[in-house]
């Protein structure tokens, strides 16, 4: 692997929120086709609601996962060959969408006794998290975003508390009316969409936990099966992490050394997990619905695509499962 480059994000000068605020609006503005509701908060903040009470949809949930890679990402539906309808993602800023912007890294928590009932506990992804920059991630880009108003995705089942969305505020130095909060339960059309719209997301986080050089990851394009949304949120949950493990392919374009490229092709498939080879909500209860006690290597995409544009070489690893998936998300074949 690449031991030594540049901060990946260094010197950049793009203002994720500020770039993806009128993507934002103009998803309020359609909330009434895309199935949403928008409701604001006592004191300002934005609600939108893609799936709790509203009904959300498959497009919103594509349109959700643009503004999550700070709309420097195309998320479309394509043609599947094994499953019929594929989510495809793409960016030419691949580290700035995918691991300054759409990674879920923010963890936002708060006790019973801090909401004055159920805890409450949720992963925040999107723009607004550079905003707050408290992720060590981003002492690595070398780079926090600037703005006066941001945008934040939770994928929960029930609005943020108070004290939640006060931290919001205060860690992302916001006045109320200008922070948005897009609630995207997985169980729902768009909670799904938009969980497997990550599959290029999960490949450059496993890189970046294989210790390649972010740096020189300039371009990527990943494609994922789109299942039904499953009502139980651990199935849901399952199914959505399922799709990119067993079905997910991504092409990486990098720059640098043969070795550190062929080797990144190598070792970036989920096939090499100990845990690989069965449903996702099935090990995660084998775990005790402990994401730490499951092997780091399965979350990866099932095949990859590495393209050297330094030498024009390429390699090629791993491979999807679709026997595997029918199994999991089909009844039965007529």
């Amino acid at each position: 692997m690449s031991t030594t480059s540049p901060l990946p994000l260094a010197g950049c000068a793009i203002a994720l929120n500020e770039h993806v605020a009128e993507a934002v609006e103009r998803l309020c503005a359609d909330a009434a086709t895309l199935g949403l509701k928008i409701s604001t908060l006592d004191g300002g903040v934005r609600l939108v609601d893609a799936g709790i009470e509203a009904p959300g949809s498959v497009a919103a949930g594509l349109r959700i996962a643009e503004i999550c890679m700070g709309g420097l990402g195309e998320a479309t539906l394509v043609p599947g060959s094994d499953w019929p309808t594929q989510v495809q993602v793409r960016s030419s800023m691949p580290v700035l969408a995918c691991l300054g912007s759409q990674y879920a890294g923010w963890s936002l928590a708060a006790s019973k006794e801090e909401t004055g009932g159920k805890k409450f506990f949720a992963l925040g992804s999107g723009p607004a998290r550079a905003l707050a920059a408290k992720e060590p991630l981003y002492a690595e880009l070398g780079w926090r975003d600037q703005g006066a108003r941001g945008v934040l995705v939770l994928e929960v089942d029930r609005p943020p508390p108070a004290v939640v969305v006060d931290k919001i505020l205060r860690d992302c130095a916001l006045a109320p009316e200008a922070l948005t909060l897009v609630l995207t339960p997985t169980r729902s059309a768009a909670g799904t969409t938009q969980v497997v719209a990550r599959v290029l997301e999960v490949a450059l986080h496993k890189a970046h936990e294989l210790h390649f050089a972010l740096a020189d990851i300039v371009d990527g394009i990943g494609w994922a099966p789109l299942p039904a949304p499953h009502p139980d949120a651990v199935e849901a949950m399952g199914r959505t992490n399922d799709a990119i493990l067993y079905g997910g392919r991504v092409q990486l374009s990098v720059r640098g050394s043969d070795d550190a490229a062929r080797l990144l092709a190598l070792a970036l498939p989920s096939r090499g997990s100990r845990d690989y080879g069965k449903s996702f909500a099935e090990t995660f209860r084998e775990a005790g619905f402990d994401f730490y006690k499951i092997d780091p290597a399965l979350f990866a995409p099932a095949e990859v695509w590495v393209s050297n544009l330094d030498s024009g070489r390429s390699w090629h690893a791993g491979a999807t499962n679709p026997g595997l998936l029918e199994t999991l998300w089909l009844e039965a074949r007529a």
